[in-house]
């Protein structure tokens, strides 16, 4: 029977249903030569396999080097979260929210572009966080299902902003009547806000900033 006889998918299909078979011929298998895969002479199928376990254990270096960076990403951002959460339980006078919101998260997430807006909230009295809110934003509010991530679109918030950014965040800030302001975190950097980025680190600052201003009802 000639080898043409066999199709590549019946020679390993035979293979995979006879584990033995390298056993009890060993002889075939220290002969067998197989391609370099980097290379163009021909290597003992010993060696492609020494040469296949290192590239699969290179490639778990890389990915678990990977989760320990992002390990130690969200360990910084849980003790960054954690004390500008302190710093809003001890500040005693709730008409300094606002201000303290928007300075704290600006030197904590080294994001100097950062706006607070709010509205009907009777005990807030700065103008600086009333001012400019049209109904056009209102409604760009309102259909926030969740806080966008993402580049420069023309949004209606970007007049807010103390310099131009190239991508930015919107997190609504609402409670069970709806949503009464919008935090605006404005980026140089194209990239600092992705849309494939998850939002559920923003949606926790979203109720911390909301709850913490619900004391200016």
């Amino acid at each position: 029977m000639s080898a043409s006889t066999f199709t590549p998918e019946e020679i390993a299909r035979f293979l995979a249903s006879n584990p033995d078979f390298f056993q009890e011929h060993a002889e075939v298998f220290s002969e067998l030569r197989v391609p370099h895969p980097h290379e163009t002479r021909a290597i003992s199928l010993g060696e492609r396999q020494i040469l296949t376990l290192r590239a699969k254990t290179k490639d778990l270096e890389w990915r678990l080097s990977g989760l320990i960076n992002n390990a130690s990403g969200n360990e910084k951002i849980s003790r960054t979260l954690t004390s500008w959460c302190c710093r809003m339980l001890a500040e005693p006078q709730a008409e300094r929210l606002p201000q303290l919101i928007v300075e704290h998260l600006s030197s904590l997430f080294e994001l100097p572009n950062t706006t607070l807006k709010v509205w009907g909230l009777s005990q807030c009295n700065d103008t600086h966080f009333t001012d400019g809110i049209t109904e056009e934003i209102k409604q760009y509010a309102n259909a926030l299902n969740a806080p966008y991530c993402g580049p420069v679109i023309d949004q209606p918030v970007l007049a807010w902003l103390s310099a131009p950014a190239q991508s930015l965040a919107v997190v609504p800030m609402k409670d069970d009547s709806g949503v009464f302001g919008l935090l605006v975190l404005g980026a140089e950097d194209k990239d600092r806000f992705q849309p494939d980025m998850g939002t559920a680190f923003l949606e926790i600052l979203s109720s911390l900033a909301s709850s913490a201003l619900s004391r200016l009802k």
